[in-house]
């Protein structure tokens, strides 16, 4: 794995994109805080630019580098969940400006998968994740389910758990509002 993060890291740090296993699907990434590798993103994804996407850290102890004010239930509701799950905070700072959505929020998840964790930690900052498949098409559950217009589009396909076959699905997502209330956006 220590190969496969070093190979990762150089990607990253020269703005590609990478195509790489999480504790959800299979997703597209790239560094978080650069505006050109996050156009990249969703240039393959034939995406809107507004259409907001994920980003991940490594440590709930991040989150205020990236958001202006987090609320205290933010911490528990990622600490007892079960499964992978993102929180929408408002005023998100310190991110690439087309990561973050119209409204000033952002979708972050802390996930708990070891190549996911062991990138990021080494990386030093955020990285998206979205889904490995065109907008509009089917979210591929399995390497091999990866269209190859996505697989040619990326500058690096992480070599792990390609054969996996453990079904995953995508993160729930729950929106914070500032007095600490939420909702659910997708369960």
């Amino acid at each position: 794995m220590k190969e496969e993060i070093n190979k990762t890291l150089e990607i990253l740090k020269n703005g590609g994109v990478i195509l790489y296993p999480t504790d959800t699907v299979w997703g597209l990434g790239c560094d978080a805080t650069n505006v050109e590798a996050v156009a990249k993103v969703n240039k393959i994804k034939g995406r809107a630019a507004d259409k907001s996407l994920i980003v991940l850290l490594d440590t709930d102890n991040k989150l205020q580098s990236y958001v202006n004010d987090v609320p205290e239930v933010a911490y528990d509701l990622i600490e007892y969940a079960e499964k992978p799950l993102t929180v929408v905070f408002a005023n998100a700072k310190n991110l690439a400006n087309n990561v973050i959505n119209l409204d000033g929020s952002v979708g972050i998840r802390i996930p708990k998968h070891d190549f996911c964790q062991q990138l990021i930690q080494r990386f030093r900052k955020p990285i998206v994740s979205t889904s490995a498949n065109i907008s509009g098409q089917p979210t591929p559950k399995f390497f091999d389910e990866i269209s190859d217009e996505v697989k040619y589009a990326v500058d690096y396909i992480v070599e792990l758990e390609q054969e996996n076959r453990t079904p995953k699905q995508p993160s729930t997502i729950v929106k914070l509002g500032s007095g600490g209330q939420f909702e659910f956006i997708r369960k």
